[in-house]
């Protein structure tokens, strides 16, 4: 079990980095090619969508710390859900005449 959880990190943490390693392989064989005025905007445009790739990923970490079951409101919601797992008188009308047969 502990060798396929860390198989399975070292997939993902490959699959993270392979887009970053073939665009910056791509940026020194096109680097060259490009005029030195032309490469600057280039290079702030391709970081731009880079860190518009990365908000995703922020936005999931920081709403897990926020939301997640460490934290007291992960805690709160996790017994709220579970109090509330129940089926309520309200749900079911005929439940109270069929359960007390007189």
């Amino acid at each position: 079990m502990s060798q396929d959880q860390s198989d399975k990190n070292w997939v993902d943490t490959s699959a993270s980095f392979a887009p970053a390693v073939i665009g910056a392989a791509a940026g020194v064989v096109v680097g060259d090619l490009m005029h030195r005025d032309a490469r600057r905007p280039v290079a702030f445009a391709l970081a731009a969508i880079g860190l518009c790739a990365l908000v995703p990923s922020v936005v999931e970490i920081v709403v897990d710390k926020v939301n997640g079951p460490q934290s007291r409101r992960g805690s709160q919601r996790t017994l709220r859900s579970i109090r509330d797992a129940g089926v309520s008188g309200n749900e079911f009308p005929d439940l109270e005449d069929e359960m007390f047969i007189g």
